[in-house]
């Protein structure tokens, strides 16, 4: 089973996210900032991380960055209210993935994650 690790600082997304991915029966961690993100990583990296960029102490560009550097196996998945090009760029510069802005669809998510898991 796939793993997947949802980081955002806002719980209702958290929950949102969490309700959804387990539906497509994926094995779903939270981290509710960037620093518990990078300890959950550290313990041992998911296959695939859905990432928010504003969050306290360790934004998602550093939490993306890192990940990249010591487990570039792992997908990165920006989700973010920034939405201008380039916010965009930097996202996709520091190894992301995939960018989408919030709002989004979960469908298109939830199709984007099972490609790049696949």
């Amino acid at each position: 089973m796939k793993q997947i690790l949802l980081v955002d600082d806002e719980p209702n997304i958290l929950l949102s996210l969490e309700f959804l991915f387990r539906k497509e029966a994926y094995d779903v961690r939270i981290a509710r900032d960037g620093v518990e993100a990078m300890e959950q990583i550290a313990a041992g990296p998911p296959d695939l991380i859905v990432l928010d960029i504003m969050m306290p102490n360790v934004d998602g560009y550093q939490v993306c960055s890192h990940v990249k550097e010591h487990f570039g196996h792992v997908k990165v998945v920006f989700l973010s209210a920034k939405s201008n090009a380039s916010d965009i760029e930097a996202g996709l510069a520091r190894g992301a993935d995939l960018y989408l802005t919030k709002p989004f669809s979960t469908k298109e998510l939830v199709r984007q994650v099972k490609h790049l898991l696949n």
